[in-house]
């Protein structure tokens, strides 16, 4: 096995310039930097990561906490944050916070020791959380991202209110008077604003807001399956129905599917989340799509400022949404 000396030898510099090179503790030019990686990859020669991290008291590792088994949303973000990261050397540390706080406070913990440089977190709930004020108190570099949470932090999100009611507008602008809308997990601040959303877009459309055709899904596939039967179960059954997220919008599609009811021809659908096969779906799904490469870039460069020891104000970030206009709305293919 390669050792550093054995990189030295090769590129005609002391060990101590080919460290320098590898763990960026000192600055050398751009002549002697390109003879020391060419010497790595001609000898073969692997760091040890370990070392390496007590050298420089960085370990190269960003934790990541977030539902991304349970809500597909979170699938493509991880992997944007993942591919951003590896741009820039960094590695993740990736837990599965399945929506529990508690969870999410034992996996800050174990991210901790594990000695992380930053953290990514889409926090598992809205209230005060040991895990938060852990990060904060113990000055850790950390992004939240998804939800909005904790001033003391950046935050990634996206606007949620307005594209929430322009998919309100345009339900009704499809004939639509009673439109079912499915919300999320209590507390989150998404699930708020998406809220807010629906509220608005009926209340500029003149529709009075009836809570027997708002149920909530959890942001889940499971509670929005059993939601959307309560919904149809009415006396007076929606005919449109607004899914605020797209774990909710696969519960929503199947518990449609034991019903007997179809797409749109009984139910019209408008979703908030796009979905990574929605336009494969028969009808393809009419849905308000997140910038989700956007945000996992934008969540990486943020983190990495901060743990490049910049100090200014926590920033909120707000990304804008795109709708895909498809035909789960009702709208025939050649208007979409």
């Amino acid at each position: 096995m390669a050792k550093m000396a054995d990189v030295a030898a090769a590129a005609g510099v002391s060990i101590t310039t080919v460290s320098h090179v590898l763990n960026d503790t000192r600055p050398v030019s751009g002549e002697l930097r390109r003879k020391v990686l060419a010497a790595v990859k001609a000898t073969g020669y692997s760091p040890n990561i370990v070392a390496r991290s007590l050298a420089t008291q960085n370990t190269k590792l960003i934790g990541v906490s977030m539902s991304f088994l349970s809500n597909p949303f979170f699938g493509p973000l991880v992997a944007s944050i993942e591919e951003a990261a590896k741009e820039k050397g960094f590695t993740l540390l990736l837990t599965d916070s399945h929506e529990d706080a508690e969870q999410e406070l034992l996996q800050v913990k174990i991210m901790l020791d594990r000695r992380v440089d930053g953290v990514i977190l889409a926090p598992a709930s809205a209230n005060p959380e040991e895990g938060l004020d852990i990060l904060a108190n113990g000055r850790v570099p950390t992004v939240l991202i998804d939800r909005f949470a904790d001033t003391r932090f950046d935050e990634i999100g996206v606007e949620n209110v307005e594209p929430t009611a322009s998919l309100v507008a345009h339900l009704v602008d499809r004939g639509h008077s009673r439109i079912g809308f499915v919300s999320g997990l209590s507390g989150l601040s998404t699930t708020t604003e998406r809220w807010e959303g629906y509220r608005l877009g009926l209340k500029r459309a003149g529709l009075r807001l009836e809570r027997r055709l708002v149920h909530s899904g959890a942001s889940g596939i499971e509670p929005a399956r059993e939601a959307v039967k309560a919904l149809m179960r009415e006396p007076k059954p929606p005919t449109a129905i607004l899914p605020a997220n797209n774990a909710m919008t696969v519960g929503v599609l199947r518990g449609l599917r034991d019903v007997g009811a179809r797409v749109p021809d009984d139910v019209a659908i408008a979703a908030f989340d796009d979905i990574a096969w929605a336009d494969l779906m028969n009808p393809p799904l009419t849905a308000m799509a997140q910038p989700i490469t956007q945000m996992g870039d934008t969540a990486v460069k943020q983190l990495l400022k901060r743990i490049g020891g910049y100090a200014g104000a926590p920033k909120r970030i707000v990304l804008p949404t795109q709708f895909r206009h498809r035909q789960s709305c009702g709208c025939p293919p050649e208007k979409a």
